[in-house]
């Protein structure tokens, strides 16, 4: 990573809503920029990451049986060009919530519905949902969510849309400030760093021992534990290798039985 993307990744740290809206209009980004990643970081990677959400999601995967699919935050990426076309082909109902800026650009199709404005406050756009969704994605969003309003306030919105007997939600790819000082206390995560800084430096664990006021093990762990106690099944998983980020990013799924 260059000095350039290195820049970006600070700026894209800490986004909010308005935020992401403002880069959405901006002709000048490509359409990683747009959803808050440098080009590095993301291109090439969208079916890789698809086929983890679908493996993990294995109702969506499946053509036989139409399925209903809220995607949380799609952004206007090849990703979410990818996820569209697949819910296509498969018969699947797709709705997408995110800002009118990056819902524009997103190709329009008989099963697709989009609904702009930031969730929950969009809840009343998603009435007819509610105990209904058979799949929630949430992908590469909850942080901000969680440095920009109640997360378990977003969280339990979200529950509420799933039906009961299977339907599953899917908040992917978590930053965790805990993963990732394991990780750079590593050989590989220190070699890892000298790379990514491009000089020769060990991390600076140290900064990392205070709350960060980032996602960590006992946020994460925190959420399971919420959604287990309103009567879900949830788990922790890892990203596979290919992901960009699995060295320091984890999935949550949760699954109402």
């Amino acid at each position: 990573m260059d000095e350039k993307d290195r820049e970006q990744a600070r700026r894209f740290a800490n986004l909010s809503y308005e935020g992401f809206r403002e880069l959405a209009a901006r002709a000048d980004l490509s359409p990683y920029e747009q959803i808050g990643f440098p080009d590095s970081v993301r291109a090439g990677r969208d079916q890789a990451i698809l086929d983890d959400i679908c493996a993990k999601l294995p109702e969506m995967a499946q053509a036989s049986k139409p399925r209903t699919i809220l995607d949380i935050g799609p952004g206007s990426s090849p990703l979410a060009l990818r996820i569209i076309d697949h819910c296509q082909a498969c018969g699947h109902r797709l709705w997408l919530v995110d800002s009118p800026e990056m819902l524009a650009p997103l190709p329009e199709g008989p099963l697709v519905r989009k609904v702009a404005g930031p969730f929950p406050d969009c809840a009343n756009d998603l009435a007819a949902l509610v105990g209904k969704a058979d799949v929630i994605i949430c992908y590469s969003v909850l942080h901000y969510v969680f440095a920009d309003q109640p997360l378990f306030s977003f969280i339990d919105a979200a529950m509420r849309l799933l039906r009961s007997g299977g339907g599953a939600m899917l908040l992917g790819d978590l930053p965790n400030a805990s993963m990732r000082r394991r990780f750079l206390a590593s050989e590989a995560g220190q070699a890892f760093h000298r790379s990514y800084m491009g000089r020769d430096e060990a991390p600076n664990l140290g900064v990392h021992l205070e709350p960060s006021g980032e996602l960590d093990d006992a946020i994460l762990f925190s959420i399971i534990a919420r959604a287990r106690a309103v009567g879900s099944d949830a788990w922790l998983l890892p990203q596979p290798p290919e992901l960009p980020m699995s060295n320091r990013r984890e999935d949550i799924l949760i699954r109402k039985p």
